[in-house]
């Protein structure tokens, strides 16, 4: 086999693991960690292994998983991706998520290929010595200060156990001083005893230490901050100075966590293990997100009509970027769950009129479609804000040519195949790939916005790179059809020939885009049609209810100030949740 270079000697490694139980946060505490290394001036990478066999999360249902998150560079992937985005402002990419199936396929076409030589092929070394070339490309391909390693998983789990061992070995090839291994545990409040209790912690300390692994640092998930002493005895029996014992408390807005951990002096100890110099952090701005989120009282809500809606992690991005375009406006945004399986034509009006905005996420599969077509029409005909994200655009314009266009039973054909007025399709040269990997559109494309358009003003640009992931299209052959009864496509790809936005004139906001602008929303610069969307939502609950709009007129001259700003165009260039 080809000789493995090792890593640029000036990159540390960061490994973030998980104890007592799932879904304590180690998503959040990674990217709260990098966050904190950005504001220094470091240049930081998080990386996600997961330890299931599924090849990536893209075939695997929302209620399993979770929303997929898709990168820059067209790979679906676990939605902590997404909060490495948001937290970091750095893209990450296909080299940012590795699961157990991609490892082991990747070692098993070694094997069919005939590069190990006829050897045994074992977990150990072959396996694992897949995973640790995987950090190393990390550090190879970005050229950063600090990678971040998150290991999906429990300690204890069977399925973690080979990339376990991989970052146990890891210090073996790099030199231990450039590792730091950090440990996220929970220590749980027993009501009837009145205390917390340190015991899960000290076993999984100890669980990890069995492997081979001991934790420079332990950060304790709790419901409140720990004591000194607390801090003291966990210190004692993971032989740790209880500096290095973070108390992780619950906090109401996950973008507090870096600055809990700032108070903790997270950074600091970082910095110190590794021997690195830097400046203190900057984080006013982010600060200054914090704050008017806190300090937000007027209530925007906005009916989200999908088929995911009893987990919220199925929509996760979508809800990020509704909450960033909440902070920048100064309000609250409360989402209405609205299962749209369940919406029937008299239902829809009632729940929808109730709505400040109407969005429409993206989705696959026929269940629920007719109950979503409803709610377009609602928000058409009743003029609430409307923003439709992929499939959310396909529902937009087949409402609109069964209702407007005169297309009577107008529908995709990946929920029709026999509609008389295929007005959403697979392009010509699609339908004779069979494999539906083939087909499908990942990653981002050029997106060309059109002279006089809401859109066009809305990005300052003629010019924007966004993120898609869908198979079906608008249908070129009914385009002039639709134009011709008043739906305009605002957006197109660079050739003009797939449609990539639409909007209507004659409406208060009714944007729909067939890629997905909430992976490339971050707290400090939503993503611009969320942004705008917001904005018409926030003024139609002011002219509902004006005493409860927080008006503007004693605002602080600096938020005004801001909010003046945010409506200028700017360029796209540059729950709490499982985690929580």
């Amino acid at each position: 086999m080809t000789p493995r270079p090792d890593p640029p000697d000036q990159t540390r490694f960061v490994f973030v693991t998980g104890g007592v139980v799932s879904s304590l946060g180690k998503g959040i505490a990674a990217a709260s960690i990098g966050r904190l290394l950005v504001a220094r001036g470091l240049r930081v990478q998080l990386q996600k292994f997961d330890p299931y066999i599924n090849v990536d999360p893209g075939t695997m249902s929302p209620y399993q998983h979770g929303e997929v998150f898709v990168t820059e560079d067209g790979a679906e992937a676990d939605l902590d991706l997404g909060h490495y985005e948001r937290f970091t402002d750095a893209n990450t990419s296909r080299a940012s998520n590795v699961t157990a199936g991609a490892v082991y396929n990747t070692v098993i076409r070694r094997e069919r290929r005939g590069d190990y030589l006829g050897a045994t092929v074992q977990v150990v070394p072959h396996v694992v010595d897949e995973i640790k070339q995987r950090i190393r490309l990390m550090a190879e391909a970005s050229d950063v200060d600090v990678v971040l390693t998150e290991i999906g998983g429990t300690v204890g789990d069977i399925e973690s156990l080979p990339f376990l061992e991989a970052i146990r070995q890891f210090p073996v090839d790099v030199g231990r001083r450039r590792c730091m291994f950090i440990h996220l545990t929970l220590v749980p409040y027993v009501g009837h005893a009145g205390e917390l209790k340190t015991k899960p912690t000290q076993h999984s300390v100890n669980e990890l230490r069995r492997i081979g692994i001991a934790p420079d640092m332990v950060m304790c998930r709790s419901e409140g901050a720990l004591s000194q002493e607390i801090r003291s005895k966990i210190a004692l029996f993971a032989s740790l100075p209880t500096e290095a014992v973070v108390s992780a408390r619950d906090v109401s807005n996950i973008y507090e966590v870096p600055l809990v951990f700032r108070e903790e002096g997270v950074d600091h100890f970082l910095l110190e293990h590794f021997g690195i110099e830097a400046p203190a952090p900057d984080l006013d701005g982010w600060k200054e997100h914090v704050r008017r989120a806190r300090d937000a009282v007027q209530v925007v809500r906005i009916a989200l009509v999908g088929k995911y809606v009893r987990l919220e992690d199925a929509y996760l991005s979508v809800i990020e970027a509704l909450r960033h375009s909440g902070f920048l406006h100064g309000c609250r945004i409360e989402i209405d769950w609205v299962d749209s399986e369940k919406l029937d034509t008299g239902e829809a009006r009632v729940v929808l009129e109730r709505a400040d905005g109407v969005l429409i996420p993206g989705g696959f599969g026929g269940r629920g479609i007719e109950g979503k077509i409803e709610a377009a029409r609602v928000a058409r005909e009743e003029g609430i804000p409307y923003l439709g994200i992929c499939l959310g655009m396909q529902i937009a314009v087949a409402e609109f040519a069964r209702h407007v266009a005169g297309m009577e039973g107008a529908n995709s054909t990946e929920f029709d195949p026999e509609t008389p007025y295929p007005v959403i399709d697979l392009l010509p040269e699609q339908k004779e790939v069979a494999d539906l990997g083939g087909t499908m559109r990942l990653g981002v494309d050029p997106i060309k916005l059109h002279q006089g358009t809401m859109v066009r003003e809305t990005y300052g640009e003629t010019v924007v790179f966004e993120r898609h992931r869908h198979r079906y299209e608008v249908n070129n052959m009914l385009r002039k059809r639709l134009e011709a009864a008043g739906l305009c496509f605002s957006g197109t790809s660079s050739d003009d020939r797939l449609v990539e936005v639409i909007e209507l004139a004659e409406h208060p906001f009714f944007v729909a885009s067939q890629y997905h602008p909430e992976f490339k929303s971050r707290p400090e610069r939503p993503a611009p049609l969320f942004r705008e969307f917001v904005r018409a939502a926030q003024a139609r609950a002011e002219e509902r209810s004006p005493e409860a709009s927080g008006s503007d007129a004693g605002e602080p001259e600096a938020e005004s100030a801001a909010r003046l700003q945010a409506r200028a165009p700017e360029g796209e260039l540059a729950a709490q949740r499982r985690d929580r």
